[in-house]
């Protein structure tokens, strides 16, 4: 959050911008009316040291209403369960009379919304003919895809309000009646309206002190970041109201310096425990392994060299047929078992093999 303890504007100082602002829009308002013209705004433009890092809005609640009663406020609800459109509308109408809400002019469910605002030329006119957009909490998130590129672009998109808030009529009122500043991470300027022409000069001036003390306190960056605080209106110039002095910019950087130095430490700390880790993971690694070398060494078996069991088979085997074949009587074609190579025919020549039968070659007659 900022630092608020140095900051603040000088309430002479805004008081005579004011007064010279409205004396410009008296001269360029138009017929000889004595009142200034409502329509006229007045903003706040505030300048910043350095473009934050981050978006952000901020609401500002405001001593004095900066909208009139005239304007058209719309509100976007949900559908109610087991209820048609035009039950839903006539719903919520009767909980605002209840609860003493009577500055919203139309109430839209969003199907209603999803429906019949479904064409572009529908949205377009959505959008001309209301000053205000609020919409339920309930279905804000839902609102986007419906709404369109225009109410982003023209910064009309609509507020939440809490529908079920004990208190619905301050809180409405509140965010009708205030105003908000969007600050962007793509510039160092923004602006925030925070009064109108019709005001007085001591509204205008407490509106200022009070949008001023809320943005100065949240703001989320460190140290005191506005530099430059203008007020101006729709057609004029910018006048000064506030002017940081440059012992802010210097404190400024001390703290961008100390937050530099704090990262540094903390990445420092990291690699030193991650370090640390890996060391302790590595000892843990050598004393296993020195664990597992020394239970290796104390077990080592012996080789001894061990026959299979199919050789000693087929030797066995082997052998006992040797035996049975000396053992066994010779014949006259040879040994037993074996078949004579050469038949003796029946009357008493050899027999004639395979090939010599092939061989032979036929007589001719």
């Amino acid at each position: 959050m900022a630092e608020t303890a140095e900051v603040g504007v000088d309430r002479g100082q805004v008081k005579k911008a004011v007064q010279a602002l409205q004396a410009f829009l008296k001269t360029k308002s138009t017929g000889d009316s004595l009142f200034l013209d409502d329509t006229q705004q007045i903003s706040l433009l505030f300048t910043l040291w350095k473009i934050p890092k981050k978006p952000q809005t901020i609401r500002i609640p405001l001593p004095h209403g900066q909208r009139p009663d005239t304007d058209e406020v719309c509100l976007f609800t949900r559908d109610e369960p087991n209820m048609t459109s035009d039950q839903t509308i006539r719903f919520y109408k009767k909980l605002l009379q209840e609860k003493g809400v009577t500055n919203i002019s139309e109430v839209i469910p969003y199907k209603v919304l999803k429906t019949e605002y479904k064409p572009y030329e529908a949205k377009r006119r959505l959008l001309g003919n209301y000053d205000m957009f609020l919409s339920d909490d309930r279905v804000r998130r839902l609102l986007p895809s419906h709404l369109g590129k225009h109410f982003y672009e023209r910064k009309r998109e609509p507020l939440c309000v809490n529908l079920q808030s004990k208190n619905l009529a301050r809180d409405i009122s509140r965010v009708i009646q205030g105003s908000s500043l969007k600050v962007t991470n793509k510039g160092c300027c923004c602006m925030a309206r925070i009064a109108h022409a019709g005001m007085t000069a001591d509204e205008v001036t407490e509106n200022v002190e009070a949008a001023f003390q809320t943005v100065s306190t949240k703001l989320r960056t460190k140290g005191p970041v506005i530099k430059l605080v203008h007020i101006k209106s729709q057609t004029s110039v910018s006048l000064p109201v506030y002017t940081s002095n440059l012992n802010s910019l210097t404190a400024l950087e001390d703290a961008q310096k100390q937050a530099e130095t704090a990262k540094k430490e903390a990445v420092a700390k990291k690699r030193a425990k991650r370090s640390k880790k890996a060391e302790e993971a590595k000892k843990s690694k050598d004393t296993e392994e020195v664990k597992t070398t020394e239970g290796t060494e104390e077990e080592i078996p012996q080789l001894v060299p061990v026959g299979t069991p199919s050789k000693k088979a087929k030797l066995e085997k082997t052998s006992k047929k040797k035996k049975q074949l000396e053992k066994a009587p010779r014949t006259a074609a040879g040994k037993k078992g074996r078949k004579p190579q050469n038949k003796i025919n029946k009357k008493g020549g050899k027999a004639e093999s395979k090939k010599e039968k092939k061989r032979k070659v036929p007589r001719v007659k």
